[in-house]
């Protein structure tokens, strides 16, 4: 689907090593593009499904935006994530009356939480080799 020449209000989001750039477009019937395909199609997961549509359902407004997301990086589960934040502060941008009820559920924090990396000498982040009495 295109969304051209439509209006939007934009929302840029992080998870993991994963971005998220959410366009929300007022006036559609709940379509939701990510990476230029359906959102069935790209998210399969039910679960991922329901944790991207999270914040639409919480406010009661499901068919009631079309968004287009470009999300890069990371895994299918931090994406999610990112999609949902990213949907989250665009719908804070859109109406602020939205923020109790979006930050009750902590949808407009960033989770920073990323991947520690290995040490030298360390055979994964922190875990050290097998120590050997002999």
């Amino acid at each position: 689907m295109d969304f051209t020449g439509r209006k939007y209000i934009y929302s840029y989001s992080r998870r993991k090593t994963t971005t998220a750039q959410v366009r929300l477009y007022e006036g559609g019937n709940g379509t939701i593009i990510i990476n230029g395909r359906a959102m069935k199609d790209y998210v399969t997961d039910p679960y991922l499904i329901d944790v991207v549509t999270f914040p639409l359902k919480l406010i009661e407004k499901l068919k009631t935006f079309d968004i287009s997301i470009l999300v890069k990086g990371g895994g299918k589960s931090g994406q999610a994530d990112a999609c949902r934040t990213g949907i989250a502060r665009a719908l804070l941008k859109l109406n602020e009356e939205f923020k109790p009820i979006l930050r009750q559920e902590g949808l407009l924090s960033i989770d920073s939480r990323i991947v520690e990396r290995k040490k030298p000498g360390k055979r994964k982040a922190r875990r050290s080799p097998q120590w050997a009495k002999r």
